[in-house]
């Protein structure tokens, strides 16, 4: 969470004392089972935050925002604290909760702001808007008679414009190629489905491939799916794909790896300062892929519950961890519900691999940009690039089931490290995406020859479509319309990538994610090492 910065100190730093205080005894008023009484310091505390803020309601020489300054004291004292424990306002709520639940209510549109234009990517399934009949390539140039053309939107705003409770309606005026005159399209907004399995797709005959993008409410029951959708496939052996997601709920986690763990093995352990937030996880029911070849591919973007899948493998040897040392996230949140709505979610333990080790990384109090900026700081001292740069704590030396060394000191280290490719990786194709000039193009390209695409099918298009130079020159236009310089030698360097990209997000316009991961994939370093590994990985199991 930020710091919310504000030059008057003489104001807020009295403030941070006594709330500190005040929200202690909410945390006591709100946490199931709590005996404990205030003492006199407590109390003493409390009388001095409420002279604190009567004085600057009555007398502070400017207008003030009472319940402003209080959030604002609130965040920067949880700061203090430690990385992970924070408070989250209400109207922020909402939409972080519907991640985690796996739907959201709205009108069912995937978009992107090019131009300063939104464009609809795709409606989703089953949503409103498809049913509607709004269409891929149309452009929201009004919402409820309210321009939103050329104005500066943002992702967030339209978000807050076009999501509401089921039920509500809401007006959009479209601007499709071919119309003359805006269409409008009354929506009633409904629920959402968000799906947190990307995709799930046979690589060959024997090895399933699994993304796993964050561990939602529904999580588990999409990879029971896909799971089984692939046995029945012929699948014998399987790569779950774990890089990038930042975790989510434990027990999704913990269903997740009792898929894999056969009998009852420790999955996870919790400890903290009251014995009753010290839990331990165990697997025990009947699990669809207990036996076979297994990969976890991971990397410094993977954090919590994928740390405590990926955990549980390596140290009972069920598989290989794949891929670069993942993030280190390791404490757990207790949600609390305050009075307004808000939550507060306190750290109250910490997870540790069925080894012993602590999954969270070394931090600094209050040090929230250093904690953060630990995983792009892995690019300046060399990590992603190279094993040797990964610093080991001697002293925390682990041991799996069958023996193999394993190191404690935060994150999951891999068994088998991936180094970030930059042979073709150049700032100038790290530009094409932050300019949005790739998504741009690939989505244009997809809509203005979505019929012949389509037609055509994703198998021959896989095998025999061709990204052109004269594509690549329409994509360079692109950037340089959207302000990227061009920069020949960077381009030349990156070309060979940059076939391959333009192609995976092509397929993705036309077929979605079972166009675009197959296809992306071919070029992803971690997954091909996955799966030149598999036939090790089986020999682990085996042992």
């Amino acid at each position: 969470m930020s710091t919310h910065k504000n030059s008057n100190r003489a104001v807020r730093l009295p403030l941070y004392i006594a709330i500190t205080l005040c929200v202690g005894v909410l945390i006591g008023a709100n946490m199931a089972g709590s005996t404990s009484t205030p003492t006199s310091d407590f109390m003493k505390g409390l009388n001095k935050f409420r002279q604190v803020l009567t004085h600057i309601e009555n007398d502070y020489v400017d207008e003030v925002d009472s319940e402003e300054l209080v959030e604002s004291a609130i965040s920067n004292m949880l700061e203090e604290l430690d990385p992970h424990t924070s408070y989250i306002p209400a109207k922020e709520l909402e939409l972080i909760q519907s991640r985690l639940e796996g739907n959201y209510e709205g009108i069912g549109v995937e978009f992107n702001i090019f131009k300063d234009t939104i464009h609809v990517v795709t409606p989703l399934s089953g949503g409103p808007s498809e049913k509607l009949g709004i269409r891929a390539g149309d452009k929201i140039v009004k919402v409820d008679g309210e321009n939103v053309a050329g104005v500066g939107m943002t992702n967030q705003k339209v978000v807050e414009m076009l999501r509401g409770p089921g039920g509500s309606e809401v007006t959009v005026s479209i601007k499709r190629d071919g119309e003359d005159e805006l269409i409008n399209f009354t929506i009633e907004r409904d629920v959402i489905p968000q799906y947190s399995v990307d995709v799930s797709y046979m690589v060959d005959d024997e090895i399933g491939y699994i993304k796993v993008a964050r561990f939602a409410n529904s999580t588990y029951l999409e990879f029971k799916e896909a799971l089984l959708k692939l046995k029945d496939q012929g699948m014998k052996k399987l790569v779950i794909d774990l890089t990038g997601n930042p975790g989510g709920y434990l027990n999704r986690a913990v269903q997740i790896a009792d898929e894999v763990l056969a009998g009852r093995q420790m999955i996870v352990y919790t400890d903290g300062k009251e014995k009753r937030y010290a839990e331990e996880h165990y697997s025990g029911e009947k699990g669809d892929f207990e036996t076979g070849s297994l990969v976890i591919m991971m990397d410094e973007g993977s954090a919590s519950a994928s740390e405590i899948v990926a955990g549980a493998v390596q140290d009972h040897d069920r598989g290989l961890i794949v891929g670069r040392r993942s993030f280190g996230k390791g404490l757990v949140q207790l949600p609390i519900d305050l009075n307004d709505g808000s939550e507060l979610r306190l750290t109250i333990s910490r997870y540790y691999t069925p080894s012993g080790r602590s999954i969270q990384k070394m931090y600094k109090s209050g040090d929230l940009d250093e904690y953060y900026l630990e995983a792009y700081n892995r690019f300046e001292n060399g990590e992603v690039y190279s094993s040797d740069s990964i610093k080991f704590n001697d002293s925390l030396v682990y041991k799996t089931d069958k023996g193999r060394i394993v190191y404690g000191g935060g994150g999951i280290t891999p068994d088998y490290f991936v180094p970030l490719d930059t042979a073709q990786n150049t700032r100038y194709l790290n530009r094409l995406f932050n300019t949005n000039s790739l998504q741009e193009y690939t989505v244009l390209y997809a809509q203005e020859n979505r019929e012949e695409l389509a037609e055509m099918g994703f198998e021959t298009f896989r095998a025999s479509f061709d990204v052109t130079d004269k594509m690549l020159k329409e994509l360079v236009d692109v950037a340089t319309d959207n302000g990227l310089k061009f920069n020949e030698k960077e381009f030349n360097r990156s070309k060979r990538l940059l076939r391959q990209l333009t192609k995976a997000y092509i397929a993705r316009g036309i077929w979605d994610n079972e166009g675009f991961y197959p296809i992306f994939n071919e070029q992803d370093e971690i997954f091909q090492q996955a799966i030149q590994l598999m036939d090790e990985a089986d020999q682990i199991a085996k042992r």
